[in-house]
């Protein structure tokens, strides 16, 4: 390994669940890389490699995460960071970025050469295994209140739906908020008719798949967790059974005017 002088970063995006759902490019950067940094999780999903170096942490030390791998690849490291799905999606990116960010100010990290990596997010993989419920336009909000105010969630989900958009909900429950999923969809369904479509979608690209579309005024919040993602239809998406009598989820990319 070089030392003394700035080598690379990549904070790159897994996909949401196994070796499908990554990238060549992605897996590429993986396989040359002398050092893997991020959550012990995902971490765990890439192949060891002989001589290279797992840096493993806990979920809520993003900062210290992105400090640590920006030093490495100072150091003359061919470093990665790896996070689920997309990295830029309430992901590893943005943390990376904001560290750096701050460094510049003090002329850290100069050397380093730095990439983001796209990759499949679990609003698209989920979407893809219902159809086509992302076909118009869509927002993504997490209903964790960790790094913002639940009471801007509220304002967020309001304005979404009020705007008629299909709803992309992640991080959606868990044992420290169980309310929060609950409130959202009583938002949610101010705006919105008791049986537009919901798909749920838990561990997308995993060995424990498991999808479903219910109705809005069926929808039991119990059936989510953290692992969990929800698409909440428009008033324009539609469930459908084909020929053969399986059902399809989509929302038509020809939406008509509202009427005055």
């Amino acid at each position: 390994m070089l030392r003394g002088r700035g080598g690379r970063l990549a904070v790159v995006g897994l996909g949401p669940g196994g070796p499908a759902t990554t990238t060549p490019e992605v897996a590429e950067r993986l396989a040359r890389a002398t050092d893997i940094v991020g959550y012990a999780t995902y971490v765990a999903r890439v192949p060891e490699r002989r001589g290279q170096r797992r840096h493993a942490s806990d979920n809520r030390v993003e900062a210290d995460r992105s400090r640590h791998a920006l030093d490495l690849a100072e150091a003359g490291g061919d470093v990665v960071v790896v996070s689920s799905g997309d990295p830029g999606v309430f992901a590893m990116a943005a943390a990376v970025l904001e560290e750096l960010e701050a460094g510049s100010v003090a002329g850290r990290w100069a050397g380093v050469e730095l990439a983001i990596l796209p990759g499949v997010t679990a609003a698209t993989a989920a979407a893809a295994l219902v159809g086509a419920p992302l076909g118009h336009d869509f927002c993504v909000i997490s209903l964790s209140d960790v790094l913002k105010p639940w009471e801007l969630v509220e304002r967020r989900l309001d304005a979404a739906a009020g705007a008629d958009f299909v709803l992309a909900l992640y991080n959606p429950i868990s044992r420290h908020r169980p309310w929060q999923l609950g409130r959202a969809l009583e938002i949610i369904g101010r705006h919105r008719s008791p049986e537009t479509p919901v798909v749920l979608a838990r561990d997308v690209g995993g060995e424990a798949q498991a999808v479903a579309t219910v109705a809005l005024g069926e929808l039991d919040p119990a059936r989510a967790d953290m692992r969990t993602i929800l698409l909440v239809g428009s008033s324009a998406t539609r469930r459908f059974h084909d020929a053969s009598g399986h059902e399809w989820v989509f929302t038509p990319r020809r939406v008509p005017a509202p009427a005055d």
